[in-house]
């Protein structure tokens, strides 16, 4: 049988339909994304995006599965919406591929996302990257999606370019991770705001260096977005930032931190709650972020709320001589 462990994880349950015309019970099978289960029920998620609750009664048997490879144009769907929640000042599409730029300041804000056609050969589309880059006084880089864009990647080793280390783009259910996060009250409350106090710049800064005008433009630039604070007492004691996608359906968790003297205690869970809970009122239903496959600790933290890889991409820079 399964258990609250496998929550957001692929399962499969067997359901007692009755008995049939020959007196032997029958039987179907349900595969879907666990959302809930308790001692009474569970709730699944199936491929089309419908819930269905079932009491455990019901469940003859039941196991997780492993995950549904992911399709190429799943990958590409989940990239165009996380580009629309990290939107750079100056971006200009090459065909398919969406070139940005933002004075330098962070590698997704600053690189070429290569998502289908370019609309001429690969090699010239990479010539034009290079050029555009160039112009506008960035070091070319092109973030490429895996293994989608793998023909990408190959001719940008073949040129000489570097790969940084490989980052994961992890996904989950809003619904699972509101149910593998319970409230807090013994905790500081988390407050949101459409725009970032001068305590939450400041310690992103802090993390990331000082913020051009560009950075501001990307931090409030999504359609829709959330900056999340928690307080102990005047001290910021932890932060992060959730913003939709363009379609509405994702939200896109970016620079969750929690400061070394308050870790340890569900700070950062408990901002990963509040910016869900907003995003589930606007109607959105998935939740994306970005980390580095060897950050550990981050690592555990989605896992404990639920996120599992989607799909890695490597972002490569082109040689300094070009």
């Amino acid at each position: 049988m399964i258990s609250s462990a496998d929550l957001g994880n692929r399962v499969v349950i067997r359901l007692r339909l009755g008995v049939g015309a020959a007196g032997r019970p029958t039987f179907t099978d349900l595969t879907g994304d666990l959302l809930a289960i308790d001692g009474e029920r569970l709730v699944l998620r199936t491929e089309d995006g419908r819930s269905h609750t079932h009491e455990l009664t019901e469940v003859a048997a039941a196991k997780p599965i492993p995950p549904r490879p992911t399709r190429y144009s799943e990958i590409i769907a989940v990239e165009r919406a996380a580009a629309t929640t990290w939107p750079a000042p100056a971006q200009e599409q090459l065909g398919d591929w969406l070139l940005r730029a933002a004075d330098g300041w962070t590698a997704r804000g600053n690189s070429a996302l290569p998502l289908g056609d370019p609309g001429m050969p690969l090699t010239e589309a990479v010539d034009r990257v290079e050029a555009w880059y160039s112009a506008h006084g960035v070091r070319p880089a092109i973030s490429v999606p895996m293994p989608v864009c793998r023909a990408v990647q190959d001719e940008l080793l073949a040129r000489g370019w570097d790969p940084w280390p490989t980052t994961l783009v992890q996904t989950a259910s809003l619904d699972a991770l509101l149910a593998a996060v319970p409230t807090r009250p013994d905790l500081p409350s988390v407050d949101l705001a459409a725009t970032p106090s001068p305590t939450w710049l400041a310690a992103v800064a802090g993390r990331k260096g000082t913020l051009p005008a560009a950075a501001h433009h990307i931090l409030t630039g999504a359609p829709q977005v959330r900056f999340a604070e928690v307080y102990d007492g005047r001290t910021l004691a932890a932060l992060g930032r959730g913003a939709l996608s363009a379609d509405g359906g994702w939200l896109v968790l970016s620079l969750v931190e929690v400061v070394p003297t308050h870790r340890r205690q569900g700070l950062a869970q408990q901002v990963a709650r509040a910016l869900a809970e907003w995003a589930v009122a606007q109607g959105a239903h998935r939740a994306a972020l970005q980390v580095l496959a060897d950050n550990a600790g981050a690592l555990g933290l989605y896992a404990r709320l639920g996120f599992t890889t989607h799909h890695p991409y490597v972002t490569l820079t082109a040689p300094v001589s070009s």
